[in-house]
């Protein structure tokens, strides 16, 4: 393998001195536009290696962010969040909400949170969208207990983290499947036999913690219909139906239902398709900057230094897999997203996958479950801002009941030591 350059991966440095010195200066890791930083740090990857012709460079630039899984990635984007938003529009979260509330004991509250969560963010492929909605819930449970306010909100992270892990329309699902040549559905199931176990033992230690507790939650109304565009989008993904059909087939279907019952004009139903859309733009183009910079990397040796400097210890796959799993850690570690750590560790995973016969469907998931697991236990992450910020505690707080990130992490490093999956499963 060759060696590489070091110098290459300046523009890498530069990203991480001005979103991590601009979150410790300001205090909030996401003061700084990351877009922005990622575009300056294209700029410094242009700009370097002059022994080559600018035009060239930039040639190189766009064909890595025109490669065709890139735009793959883009299109996904942009049509899970006219669905994400198309179901919400017409009430399929509250609907979701207050459907599992009325089926949940009173007595199991906290843990009906946390698969509450995690079926709307499964659903909703965002798990910061679904803390946003379950928090005020999570509020009125912990008012009218001797609950702690942080372990509520944590069950509503974790459970909205486990969601978003398995999603078939989650950005960090998408990116992983689509950098590692997976198939979603493939990616799916080894991922959930991974993960239930997490879940299974969380809840466990949920309901432990919270046992006498119990509330007075309203029942509020809901319509099951308004829940079919949810739970049809996971029956077809399950199939193995094409993602762009799922979607549409998502969007069709919550189309129809917000017209029949009223919720929707055809005006306002196609409005929310744009806002849907507009609201993943930041991302899709993130996803285009960040392919392109990483390109002109390459081209500059700095992906084989790296890939160099990460397997010069690997002697076996297992330990392939494992500095794949510590690869995008460190990176969401960095980056306090796990998205955009899966964007810059996916080509590199990619190669050492390639090089050491790891599954797709394993790599992909070892990128999700990491960047996960590092995710949720991210004070100054999104998730635990949002949770936060809604509950007017410290994310700090948050921390010491983080129970599901921890134990994701476990069932990650159990599944490389066991070998699971194999290839007959």
């Amino acid at each position: 393998m060759k060696k590489g350059n070091p110098w290459a991966l300046i523009p890498f440095v530069v990203f991480l001195i001005l979103f991590i010195g601009s979150g410790i200066i300001a205090g909030d890791f996401y003061a700084f536009p990351v877009i922005v930083a990622i575009a300056i740090s294209g700029a410094v990857a242009l700009a370097m290696n002059q022994k080559e012709p600018f035009a060239k460079k930039v040639d190189i630039f766009c064909q890595g962010a025109g490669n065709v899984n890139v735009m793959l990635m883009v299109v996904i984007f942009l049509l899970a969040g006219a669905f994400s938003e198309a179901a919400k529009g017409m009430g399929s979260v509250d609907s979701t909400v207050n459907f599992a509330l009325s089926i949940i004991p009173q007595n199991l509250l906290v843990v009906g949170l946390f698969i509450i969560a995690g079926f709307i963010s499964l659903s909703m492929g965002t798990s910061v969208g679904t803390i946003v909605a379950l928090a005020p819930v999570g509020i009125g449970i912990s008012e009218q207990t001797n609950l702690s306010m942080a372990l509520v909100m944590a069950a509503i992270i974790g459970g909205s983290m486990f969601g978003d892990n398995l999603s078939f329309i989650s950005d960090t699902t998408i990116t992983a499947v689509r950098s590692q040549g997976a198939q979603m559905k493939d990616k799916f199931k080894v991922n959930f036999w991974i993960v239930l176990p997490a879940a299974i033992v969380t809840c466990i230690i949920l309901g432990a913690i919270t046992m006498g507790e119990t509330a007075q939650v309203e029942h509020l109304s809901y319509n099951w219909v308004k829940i079919l565009p949810y739970v049809l989008v996971i029956i077809f993904a399950l199939a193995g139906m094409n993602v762009f059909l799922v979607l549409a087939s998502g969007i069709v279907l919550a189309g129809a239902v917000g017209l029949a019952d009223g919720s929707y004009s055809i005006m306002s139903f196609l409005q929310k398709i744009g806002e849907g859309m507009v609201g993943m733009y930041e991302m899709a183009f993130l996803a285009i900057l960040i392919a392109g910079m990483v390109e002109v990397i390459k081209f500059n040796g700095g992906i084989d230094y790296l890939l160099h400097l990460v397997t010069r210890r690997i002697k076996s796959k297992k330990g392939a897999e494992f500095s794949i799993a510590g690869l995008v850690g460190l990176t969401d570690l960095s980056t306090a997203n796990n998205t955009i750590a899966i964007l810059i560790a996916g080509p590199l995973a990619k190669n050492i996958a390639d090089q050491y016969e790891i599954e797709p469907r394993k790599s992909a998931s070892l990128l999700d479950i990491f960047s996960c697991a590092i995710q949720g236990l991210l004070p100054y992450g999104a998730q635990f801002l949002a949770a936060a910020s809604v509950a007017g505690i410290s994310p700090v707080n948050i921390l010491q009941y983080s129970f599901y990130p921890i134990l994701i992490g476990i069932c990650g490093i159990i599944a490389i030591l066991i070998g699971y999956p194999t290839k007959e499963t």
